[in-house]
């Protein structure tokens, strides 16, 4: 019989943060700033809230999914930025963001906690 419950995640694993400042928490959400220079790698880090990316600023980005990540995209990827631009991801995400463009990336990540 196969096991169907996706990849399993080393509960000693550590991760990073997902973005580089909190702005904000309560009990409903978490806002986050990130920051990545060009050419420029974040931290492999876990997504645990459903969350939605708000592009500031940037020209491409990409994202570097772990073998173990449980979100849909699963295979590296890379598309243009453009300010105001958003995306809903589900939670699961086990990943680095790579900023892939010649401009400093600057994004808004809302988290919406459980």
């Amino acid at each position: 019989m196969a096991d169907d419950s996706g990849p399993t995640v080393d509960p000693n694993r550590e991760f990073g943060e997902i973005a580089n400042t909190l702005l904000f928490e309560n009990d409903r959400v978490r806002i986050w700033e990130m920051r990545l220079p060009a050419g420029e790698k974040g931290p492999i880090h876990k997504h645990e809230c459903d969350h939605v990316l708000i592009q500031i600023s940037g020209d491409r980005m990409a994202v570097c999914p772990e073998p173990d990540t449980g979100s849909v995209y699963s295979e590296y990827m890379e598309a243009d930025c453009y300010p105001g631009n958003w995306f809903f991801v589900e939670k699961g995400g086990i990943e680095a963001a790579l900023n892939v463009g010649k401009e400093d990336f600057h994004e808004i990540i809302v988290e919406l906690k459980d």
